[in-house]
């Protein structure tokens, strides 16, 4: 175990967990755009910035990547210079993304409310929404397992994309990245048996449920899980209101040594 203190509270908490994780744990509010609980600590919005001190020596850290390891550690989560911090970088989020809801509305909560910064120049005229905060990119590696999107390029042009600006090969159409984008950046939409992913160029099937005739999920992702996690070969067969409907009018039908659903109706 290991004692800290935030803002005054004496604290006792496990170690290597990281500062951001203790504070929520304990209902402290520290902002941030790019943590997500399923992902690696990364530090990209630098939102979640904290003043650690132990003895004489106090240093600014991400709170999201600041691991916990020693005793005698003393956290302040919001003192003038930490204020100062994220309103600094709230003004440059604001300028990158000035219609972007959740970006407004932290700006406000730290007195931004005019932008000083000029707004960046987006070249096919959309207006601008992604933050660069990474969890994209990171969902698509490290809990889907595929590596279908990345950043592109430097500086001012940093961004994500698929390959070449092209559909994936590697997309399975999960929409993870959707999911935990924290600013609608990614736009998912649904037509018929066609899932489109905007920003990614990529179009995938999905599959018809052979009981109800909806489309339910990717071809690309069902096959993906079901080799990835050893379902049966009927899993993709069926949406998941059929297959609990299925397994409920089955009940001790269900052959749990292969996995197997009867499908017979």
């Amino acid at each position: 175990m290991v004692s800290i203190t935030i803002n005054g509270r004496e604290l006792k908490t496990e170690k290597d967990i990281t500062l951001l994780q203790l504070a929520k744990s304990e209902g402290i509010g520290i902002p941030t755009l790019c943590s997500h609980k399923a992902l690696i600590p990364y530090g990209a919005c630098r939102l979640c910035v904290v003043e650690v001190s132990k003895g004489q020596k106090t240093k600014i850290v991400n709170s999201c990547a600041y691991p916990l390891r020693e005793d005698g550690i003393s956290v302040q989560t919001n003192t003038p210079r930490l204020k100062k911090i994220r309103k600094n970088i709230l003004e440059f989020l604001l300028a990158r993304c000035p219609e972007v809801e959740i970006i407004k509305k932290m700006a406000g909560a730290v007195g931004v409310k005019e932008k000083r910064l000029p707004k960046k120049k987006v070249s096919n005229g959309q207006k601008e929404e992604c933050i660069l905060c990474g969890l994209c990119v990171r969902v698509c590696n490290e809990v889907i397992g595929k590596e279908a999107i990345s950043f592109v390029h430097r500086g001012a042009d940093r961004e994500v994309a698929a390959p070449f600006y092209s559909q994936s090969k590697d997309c399975v159409g999960c929409t993870a990245c959707a999911f935990v984008c924290p600013t609608g950046a990614i736009k998912v939409k649904e037509s018929g048996n066609k899932r489109n992913i905007i920003p990614w160029n990529t179009e995938i099937t999905l599959v018809t449920c052979e009981m109800c005739g909806i489309s339910f999920a990717p071809e690309n992702s069902g096959e993906y899980l079901k080799t990835k996690l050893n379902l049966p070969a009927e899993w993709l067969k069926l949406c998941p209101q059929c297959r609990r409907k299925v397994a409920a009018e089955t009940m001790g039908k269900y052959d749990f040594a292969s996995r197997k659903v009867f499908l017979k109706r």
